[in-house]
């Protein structure tokens, strides 16, 4: 198409001076970079190799292009083509290393780029390589190897991120951007970092000035759709995703997996088992989001097959496998696992890091709950309750924990108000509310729970909570009742003794004037 605008209209032939006058300019190789069309660029590059006359290094302009626009296998293709060569510049090798890094080829990364010459690129890709490595002897040699130039400490504040320094990270963004204005990227990055502090907010403030002036770019609008996940709910983030959907060019294929990836998340699983899997060794997050969709199918196991030789290496992979190991130690009766799930929770929860963080805070929760040490849970709990008023999960446990110590009134009121039918219908759920309610002298309520129970090994169980807790209570009545059921359901000494003392207090607490004769008498 851009061809077709460049050819002389059709009409009388006109002189050569004239056309050259009235033609258009082909494009440029420069103008295409300037705006980043980098498929445009290679298309230009690739007609003139084909036709002539070549752009000078256009070899070089291939890979560099292809690598921009995020195709690394076809920028890997080009500078090892150009490698090969006779005469090859020896600073191609560490352009060949930072696309083999990119494709996750770290060996091979290394290997080409000890072959080119020492440069400040060749010390940042070997520094980001020594992380990817976890040697953190040449990680501090190529530190100090940093200079005070841009390029050098933007690369010192990427390793900061990764390691989940963001406030070293932001520091090192705003220092920069305090004496670079023009370099609005760096606002992206500043606010991924407040992203991963949980400063949705902020986050999408220091966002909106890079988005006022590429409103197309496919990291800032993803990161806005994170924010609006985060603040909002999935369809408020599903909706700003729609405008980079709209955008992504068909030869950006980083831009539709990651669109693939969010949409599974923002959409609450929806298609996970037919997105995920193939994205796992591309999109690092697909691997615990694919964890966390058969966590809460409750396929415990197949999570746990996931995660177990994952090397956690961020917060959020410590805490993912803490509570996937605290699952399973609990689903199959093992105290290894929950012993390495307390462990994990400790770990995040005590570094300096999260330890003032809301996930940071609810690690020690868990690691307190694991250990059965529910006042400790209680003041970690209470630090963050207000930003998990309506959530059931957190209700579930919180109200757990205050049973737990005896605060049965709080407990009751916190138990009502979780919506899940799943934990409503969940044993935890109605043995300790039932307890509550005994407590707090509502035994009819407890017994109203059983009412509503099939038949079953866990019936069975309520039964025997409300006899016993009842009986300790001096709600006598409702403890003969299930012992009653008890004894119906399986004769033993036990059960009829139980009835009998029960029903001894009932009489006794009639004849005391503390309960109503007509009421009980007639049942």
């Amino acid at each position: 198409m851009i061809l077709s605008r460049v050819k002389p209209a059709v009409g009388a032939e006109a002189p050569p001076s004239e056309k050259k006058k009235t033609g258009r300019r082909p494009p440029r190789l420069a103008e295409y970079l300037s705006q980043r069309d980098y498929l445009g660029a290679i298309t230009l590059l690739e007609f003139q190799r084909s036709v002539g006359p070549a752009e000078e290094d256009s070899d070089l302009w291939l890979g560099y292009c292809a690598f921009h626009l995020g195709d690394y296998k076809r920028a890997m293709q080009e500078y090892r083509a150009l490698c090969v060569r006779e005469g090859c510049p020896p600073e191609v090798w560490v352009n060949l290393g930072c696309t083999l890094f990119f494709l996750g080829l770290y060996r091979e990364a290394e290997e080409a780029a000890l072959r080119a010459p020492k440069s400040q690129l060749q010390n940042r890709l070997l520094f980001h390589l020594a992380h990817k490595f976890n040697d953190e002897k040449k990680l501090m040699g190529f530190h100090q190897n940093l200079q005070d130039v841009t390029e050098d400490q933007l690369s010192l504040a990427s390793i900061h991120y990764m390691r989940s320094h963001y406030q070293e990270a932001i520091d090192i963004y705003k220092r920069i951007l305090l004496e670079n204005r023009e370099f609005l990227a760096l606002n992206v990055y500043v606010a991924l970092c407040y992203y991963k502090l949980d400063y949705y907010d902020v986050s999408q403030e220091v966002l909106a000035v890079y988005l006022q002036s590429f409103p197309d770019s496919t990291i800032a609008l993803n990161l806005k759709a994170c924010n609006h996940y985060r603040l909002y709910n999935g369809k408020a983030a599903e909706a700003e995703l729609k405008n980079l959907i709209d955008i992504s060019s068909s030869s950006f294929e980083f831009a539709k997996e990651l669109i693939r990836h969010n949409l599974v998340v923002f959409r609450g699983g929806e298609g996970a088992l037919q997105v995920l899997p193939p994205l796992i060794d591309v999109i690092s997050e697909a691997r615990l989001n694919l964890v966390i969709y058969y966590l809460r199918q409750d396929d415990v196991q197949e999570s746990y097959s996931l995660i177990k030789d994952l090397e956690p290496a961020s917060p959020q992979e410590y805490i993912l496998k803490g509570v996937v190991n605290a699952a399973l130690g609990q689903e199959i009766g093992s105290r290894d696992h929950l012993k390495i799930a307390q462990q994990f929770f400790q770990l995040v929860g005590g570094s300096a890091s999260e330890c003032d963080t809301i996930p940071g805070r609810q690690c020690m929760a868990s690691c307190f709950f694991l250990l059965r040490q529910f006042e400790d849970v209680l003041i970690y709990l209470n630090s963050v309750k207000s930003y998990f008023y309506n959530d059931d999960t957190f209700n579930f446990n919180y109200a757990q924990s205050k049973a737990a110590v005896g605060n049965y009134t709080e407990a009751m009121e916190v138990f009502l108000l979780i919506q899940s039918e799943k934990i409503k219908n969940d044993y935890t759920y109605l043995s300790w509310l039932a307890r509550c309610y005994i407590m707090t002298q509502k035994a009819r309520l407890a017994w109203e729970l059983y009412l509503k129970m099939e038949t079953s090994g866990e019936s069975f169980s309520l039964l025997q909570l409300i006899a016993n807790d009842c009986y300790k209570m001096g709600q006598f009545y409702y403890s003969a009742k299930a012992f009653d059921v008890l004894e119906r359901l399986d004769p033993s000494p036990e059960h009829w003794e139980g009835k009998r003392g029960a029903c001894v207090g009932i009489f006794q607490l009639i004849v005391a004037g503390r309960e109503p004769r007509s009421d009980r008498c007639t049942h």
